[in-house]
């Protein structure tokens, strides 16, 4: 019943310590999973949040692919509301030229961060619309395969680096559109399980009923994120997913910080509301020992039909984060279907 595995990082900035020690852990952290079989190691793009530092994915890629030399390294994703296609196309076309057929491009449909910020990060005053995103990332994919028609004004330009690249394209999403976009184009899709546990069977379903094969894949292709957070007892799981909890009702009230310690949000219980603002991201959240974390992704894959396992744990404690991504490995590796 095992299926690949990887990981996605959100290079935490946990308090009392600095941004670089937490983007340095993150180089760290893709060394130690590519070491227990991790097959990708993403970074996802998030911007003003003082406790997260990969706002800049394309940077950090390659200071991880750089330290490993066989796992995927790559993005979860790129927000494209924030980039023009032709500079994603040469960022990742410079990827791909410095680590040949190792780098994965996930994009998002989202901006991945507030309203004001999405404003100025955007390239226009108007946010992209829904019926935006297939046409720039159809772009986006014509600067890489170099296959704009001859009438195109953009048919002049050549991304160097970027065209003829070796990039696997991911499309990422939380709902049914880019389920069913990934489809119809035949791509790969990642669902984002692990905020929106809700649309995942309706995205799945979408993503598998409007899949049409292509020169990417000939079969439908879904890879499931799942926040996991294991330790070698129950207790102590819970106790290093107080952070993420706590950091979660932070943002979700508009008041995001660094993020906090284990003991910080031990100190600092839920409220009800809080607990509220968090119960149905949280609920999806796998955490506890062993036999809870095996029993719980055996469900997982068996009733969503995922290809592929992405595992989110964002503990605050980084010898507690290796350790968590390192149990989970080792019941991934020993997962069989239940009797």
């Amino acid at each position: 019943m095992t299926v690949p595995y990887s990981l996605l990082d959100l290079a935490p900035v946990v308090d009392g310590t600095s941004i670089g020690q937490a983007l340095n852990q993150s180089v760290a952290l893709g060394v130690a999973a590519e070491q227990w079989g991790y097959r990708r190691f993403w970074l996802a793009e998030h911007h003003n949040m003082p406790g997260i530092a990969s706002s800049s994915p394309a940077i950090v890629i390659g200071q991880v692919a750089r330290a490993t030399s066989t796992i995927r390294v790559g993005s979860g994703g790129i927000m494209l509301p924030n980039h023009a296609p032709l500079v994603v196309a040469e960022q990742f076309g410079t990827l791909d030229a410095m680590f040949p057929d190792r780098i994965d491009l996930g994009i998002g449909r989202a901006p991945g961060t507030d309203q004001v910020t999405a404003h100025a990060l955007r390239r226009n005053p108007g946010a992209l619309s829904a019926e935006d995103f297939p046409q720039e990332l159809a772009q986006l994919r014509a600067f890489l395969a170099g296959a704009f028609p001859a009438d195109h004004p953009y048919s002049a330009i050549t991304a160097v680096p970027g065209e003829g690249s070796n990039l696997q394209m991911w499309l990422l999403g939380s709902s049914t559109f880019s389920a069913q976009l990934a489809g119809m184009l035949g791509l790969p899709f990642a669902f984002a399980r692990h905020f929106a546990p809700r649309e995942t069977f309706a995205a799945l379903a979408a993503y598998r009923e409007r899949f049409r094969p292509s020169g990417v894949l000939d079969e439908p292709y879904a890879m499931v994120t799942a926040t996991v957070v294991a330790a070698e007892d129950d207790e102590t799981a819970r106790y290093h997913s107080g952070p993420q909890r706590l950091a979660m009702a932070r943002l979700r009230s508009g008041t995001p910080g660094r993020y906090p310690t284990a003991e910080d949000a031990a100190a600092n219980p839920l409220s009800p509301m809080q607990e509220s603002a968090v119960a149905e991201t949280s609920s999806a959240w796998i955490v506890g020992g062993r036999d809870h974390v095996a029993s719980e992704l055996r469900s997982l894959v068996e009733s969503t039909g995922a290809n592929e396992i992405m595992i989110s744990s964002t503990l605050a404690d980084f010898d507690a984060r290796l350790e968590s991504h390192r149990i989970t490995a080792e019941v991934l590796d020993a997962l069989v279907p239940a009797a």
